[in-house]
């Protein structure tokens, strides 16, 4: 299923159909099309809260899972200061992470510090409800999969799961920390693994896998600017498999697949 053109919030929280904004791009699943990255974040942060208002009514807690990297992190930082997301239910939210540099929290390119600095020191988070990846760790993979299995097993079966992914995309296509043609795409019996070899941008990588990822209840992926727009037109336009563009090999099970995308990167050619 796919949606219309979208564009600015409403104060009810609702969108406006727009008329000067690219043509939709064919993706698979859902597509909310604005004409600013500013607006993109305002419609993902109020997606992420409709969703967790939701899940903490139906199961008391909401699952979430977030990347690091530049593109995220002023979602992260309007969560915290607007007021629009004042009532986000910080308290009963798990919050844990999508994938991880094999490096300390200190280093400059931990996806957790970032994370870190801007949500957990400010928001209300029980520590005990916060899941960082110890990617340093030889034996992390194991340790996080387990953790998310006691955690989320809490809840009853069939909706023991993530309740809301916050993916992106590079330019070549990756997500989490799955690149094209590497040995993280051929992992299917894990919830989460190491992901090494030529193809992984250095340094070493801890990623969840297609299987945690498509277990989700929802993930969204956000995705701004020009430089993806070749990326986003071969996706709508092309026959590649995931092997050759990983974030295709993301497709929800029982869930929902929702692109968050701007002008810039939904306008080909560009």
């Amino acid at each position: 299923m796919r949606s219309y053109m979208l564009r600015e919030m409403t104060d009810g929280g609702t969108y406006e159909l727009a008329n000067d904004l690219p043509e939709l791009p064919r993706l698979p699943g859902h597509v909310v099309l604005v004409d600013t990255a500013d607006e993109a974040l305002d419609a993902i942060g109020t997606d992420m809260l409709m969703q967790a208002k939701a899940c903490v009514r139906q199961f008391g807690d909401f699952h979430l899972a977030l990347s690091g990297g530049g593109t995220p992190m002023p979602l992260y930082e309007r969560l915290m200061i607007d007021p629009r997301f004042r009532d986000f239910p910080w308290r009963r939210t798990h919050l844990w992470i999508v994938d991880e540099r094999c490096v300390p929290f200190d280093h400059e390119k931990s996806n957790y510090r970032q994370i870190r600095e801007i949500i957990v020191d400010h928001a209300d988070i029980p520590p005990s409800q916060v899941h960082p990846m110890l990617a340093y760790e030889s034996d992390a993979d194991v340790r996080y999969e387990a953790e998310l299995r006691e955690i989320l097993g809490w809840r009853e079966k069939g909706h023991d799961r993530l309740d809301f992914v916050l993916i992106g995309m590079g330019d070549e296509g990756h997500t989490a920390s799955i690149f094209p043609h590497s040995a993280a795409q051929s992992v299917h019996d894990r919830l989460v693994c190491f992901n090494r070899g030529p193809t992984v941008v250095p340094p070493d990588r801890l990623t969840m896998t297609y299987t945690l990822l498509n277990g989700a209840r929802l993930v969204g992926a956000l995705v701004l600017g020009a430089k993806k727009a070749s990326m986003i037109n071969r996706i709508a336009t092309g026959a590649d498999l995931a092997s050759e563009i990983p974030i295709k090999g993301v497709s929800p099970i029982g869930g929902e697949l929702r692109w968050y995308l701007d002008a810039d990167a939904a306008r080909w050619p560009v």
